[in-house]
């Protein structure tokens, strides 16, 4: 798939126009191994509700999300010896929609 716009979030992988392989979900979260992994693991997590970045989470969202990145982050470490929490902001972010990636391994490109 060539996606073309600024939310890949809102617009493919919540209502799921694409199959995922997914890790964990929750009624607000979506967790899954990514569709082009930059990494052997590569795992995103990412809020099924628009929220732009990392700077407007707040509340029981950003409790519920922060614990399932850092859930998710234990298993890799434990699986893999080690792991990265990555997000990004701005000009950084290629998706405007607050998306954390958990990874591990050597970059695969």
């Amino acid at each position: 798939m060539d996606y073309q716009g600024d939310d890949i979030y809102c617009d493919v992988i919540v209502p799921r126009l694409i199959d995922i392989n997914v890790v964990k979900e929750t009624e607000n979260i979506l967790a899954y191994h990514h569709t082009k992994p930059h990494w052997p693991i590569h795992i995103v997590v990412t809020p099924k509700q628009h929220i732009p970045s990392l700077l407007e989470l707040d509340g029981e969202l950003q409790v519920e999300i922060l614990s399932i990145v850092k859930e998710i982050a234990q298993q890799v470490k434990n699986e893999h010896g080690a792991c990265r929490v990555i997000t990004n902001l701005g000009g950084y972010q290629d998706s405007k929609h607050l998306h954390f990636h958990i990874n591990s391994g050597r970059p695969l490109n």
